[in-house]
């Protein structure tokens, strides 16, 4: 390889040259910052997308299903139709997530190929890899992770995640345990910025992460990317505006635009006459 950052590949006797593919962590880490504060929505069609942007959605996910549901009927759930996707990029102006298996870079690269503005790496899809990450540092697009816990975030970030997400349980419709895991991660914080640097190396140690981010943690008192909150919203379209305040607390959030379910007579929440909202 040249200085030039140039490959060289040699096939056939001929010599091809391609540009190597690069991205600051810095550039990757700045446009995941523009997101702060906002809120991301899974969408299932662009029509979704479209209400969703026009309610105010900083971004938005783009799903083929629900992965939840898929994975309830003993499914696979893979990565969204390429189609799917261009459709949903289309229809918004606001940057497009979607979804690739865990450790499954080949998907990773479609999404990057198609043009998505985020990849997430999810747990909600059924793993490719049940033991090691993708590289995300192999690849221009950003890339979004989700953790349970501080050492795990700073392992997703040593790999190239430019955006923290606290996993919960997608689906249930129950927060407990987005709270749980957003609790841990900043109790977590909370500790490590009232312990002397000579405690900090066991800390590392303790949660198996990188002592440099450790303590890039320390001294910034928060992760050293984007931290949103995910997990609890109940199969679309009602996601409970006081969950998701209950969240935003401290850190970004992000709830998910989901199918409307047929609710038990005198549960609450009146039928609304929302086109997402019909069944």
């Amino acid at each position: 390889m040249s200085d030039s950052g140039v490959v060289t590949v040699y096939g056939n006797a001929a010599a091809l040259t391609e540009p190597k593919k690069s991205s600051t962590v810095s550039v990757k880490v700045g446009l995941a910052q523009m997101l702060r504060g906002g809120v991301i929505m899974d969408v299932v069609t662009p029509e979704q997308a479209r209400v969703a942007e026009e309610a105010g959605a900083c971004a938005v996910m783009a799903l083929e299903r629900v992965p939840a549901d898929i994975r309830a009927l003993g499914g696979v759930a893979r990565m969204s139709d390429p189609g799917l996707i261009k459709e949903i990029k289309r229809a918004v102006t606001i940057p497009v997530m979607a979804k690739a298996r865990i450790g499954h870079f080949v998907e990773a690269q479609i999404l990057e190929a198609i043009g998505v503005d985020y990849v997430d790496e999810s747990e909600v899809l059924t793993p490719a890899d049940d033991q090691h990450h993708i590289n995300k540092h192999n690849f221009r697009v950003p890339f979004v992770c989700g953790c349970r816990n501080l050492g795990e975030a700073l392992r997703r970030i040593r790999e190239g995640a430019a955006m923290i997400r606290t996993k919960g349980e997608a689906g249930t419709g129950n927060i407990v345990e987005a709270v749980r895991h957003v609790r841990s991660v900043m109790g977590d914080i909370r500790a490590l910025r009232n312990m002397d640097d000579d405690e900090v190396f066991a800390f590392a140690k303790r949660i198996a992460a990188p002592f440099d981010l450790v303590m890039q943690t320390k001294q910034l008192g928060r992760l050293p990317v984007v931290h949103f909150a995910a997990g609890g919203g109940r199969h679309p379209c009602r996601c409970c505006p006081h969950d998701a305040a209950r969240l935003r607390w401290r850190i970004c959030w992000l709830r998910h635009l989901q199918k409307r379910r047929p609710r038990a007579q005198g549960q609450g929440h009146r039928a609304s006459s929302h086109p997402l909202h019909r069944p």
